[in-house]
């Protein structure tokens, strides 16, 4: 359904150190814009190929209005996670690298049997979560 996801920071250098850190242990990468101009502002994780024909990513940048990024209440970008640990590293990470707690990884039976979550804030602000739907 998804091309992409993009969240708005304040800080783009913060915001790469918090993205690298909490999203390396679900397997995502900071994507590679090559020589492409206008990324300047951008940084993305996730896939990113043939110039965007081919992609699924997260992505910030610096409003395009120069006005003060903002988080919206009652948004959330939920990643997917394989196991049980990707989430507690995806927690940990965002913890030690500038985010907030806005709930420790769990069982979420409320959701279903096998949902275990962690949720947190980036720098800025954005609701993100690690999601695994699997008993381990």
């Amino acid at each position: 359904m998804f091309a992409y996801i993009c969240l708005g920071t304040n800080d783009l250098e913060r915001a790469i150190k918090f993205y690298d850190a909490a999203l390396a242990p679900l397997g995502l990468n900071r994507c590679d814009t090559g020589d492409e101009p206008n990324w300047n502002g951008w940084a993305g994780w996730g896939t990113y190929e043939a110039g965007g024909a081919k992609e699924l990513a997260l992505w910030v940048c610096t409003p395009f209005n120069s006005n003060t990024a903002t988080s919206g209440n009652g948004t959330m970008v939920a990643l997917r996670a394989n196991t049980w640990e990707e989430v507690r590293n995806f927690y940990a990470a965002a913890i030690e690298n500038g985010g907030t707690s806005e709930g420790v990884p769990a069982l979420r039976p409320q959701y279903g049997s096998d949902f275990y979550a962690a949720y947190v804030r980036d720098p800025d602000g954005n609701k993100i979560a690690a999601v695994c739907r699997t008993i381990t």
